[in-house]
């Protein structure tokens, strides 16, 4: 009688030595989405503020809005893996870089048949136009996957639904453009679906700059804005004079 006490005694302690830690499991999983929560919500709105800010002020909020989703990555660090930064995978998801080249081209030549084909004329020209852009596009696609897919991936459990909603904070980034709002939803619910696949960031940064350059020589930007966002987007026609690159 007093050993079936005694192991009632310890299974009950079990339980609730057992009770406590799941308890203290729970509060830190909570804990932490509300700090995926915190750094999501914070860095979009910087975002998005410095998107409609006018300058100088925009470029002093630019280096914030980077400082800030800098210390949030080191923070929440998931490793070279998670973030698709490895040569792994690269040449089996290159093939979202040949489509990208192929849409490329048909728009370029739909361009050429309507006359708003702008291309600088030689190959130096090109690569001092564009460079800086092929850089901006790998940035963009690392702030789409590795920053908000990751935590939008610890706040739903839907993989498939997470990249659609990734997407969706990518395209509002890119208004009040028509054009560029389209374009970034189908891109970026497609871009995260790859990702998620693959996980290699460097084919997909290939492929955005692909398509964005394309969109830069085949658009006028009397249409587009250049390209512009936000605040920018409404205040092309006062502040810009459009650039004279030679016609084809």
């Amino acid at each position: 009688m007093a050993a079936c006490l005694n192991i009632g005694s310890m299974t009950a302690g079990r339980d609730a030595t057992n009770g406590k830690e799941n308890a203290t499991i729970v509060s830190v999983h909570n804990r932490t989405r509300a700090r995926v929560f915190f750094e999501l919500v914070v860095a979009y709105w910087l975002i998005l503020i410095v998107c409609w800010t006018p300058r100088p002020w925009q470029k002093l909020l630019w280096w914030v809005a980077a400082a800030t989703i800098v210390i949030f990555t080191i923070a929440s660090f998931d490793g070279l893996k998670a973030m698709g930064l490895r040569p792994a995978n690269f040449f089996r998801s290159l093939w979202v870089a040949g489509v990208a080249l192929l849409l490329a081209m048909l728009a370029v030549l739909m361009a050429f048949q309507l006359h708003t084909l702008r291309v600088p004329g030689t190959a130096p020209l090109f690569i001092q136009t564009f460079w800086a852009y092929a850089l901006w596009a790998a940035v963009q696609q690392f702030l789409l996957q590795c920053f908000f897919l990751a935590r939008l991936l610890r706040l739903i459990p839907n993989a498939k639904f997470a990249a659609f909603m990734a997407a969706v904070i990518f395209s509002l980034a890119h208004l009040p453009s028509p054009i560029l709002t389209l374009v970034t939803l189908i891109w970026g619910l497609a871009a995260c679906l790859v990702f998620l696949r693959y996980r290699n960031l460097y084919s997909l940064a290939i492929s955005h700059a692909i398509f964005g350059i394309t969109i830069a020589i085949t658009i006028p930007g009397s249409v587009d804005h250049n390209m512009r966002v936000g605040r920018g987007y409404l205040t092309y026609g006062h502040t810009h004079k459009p650039p004279k690159l030679p016609q084809p």
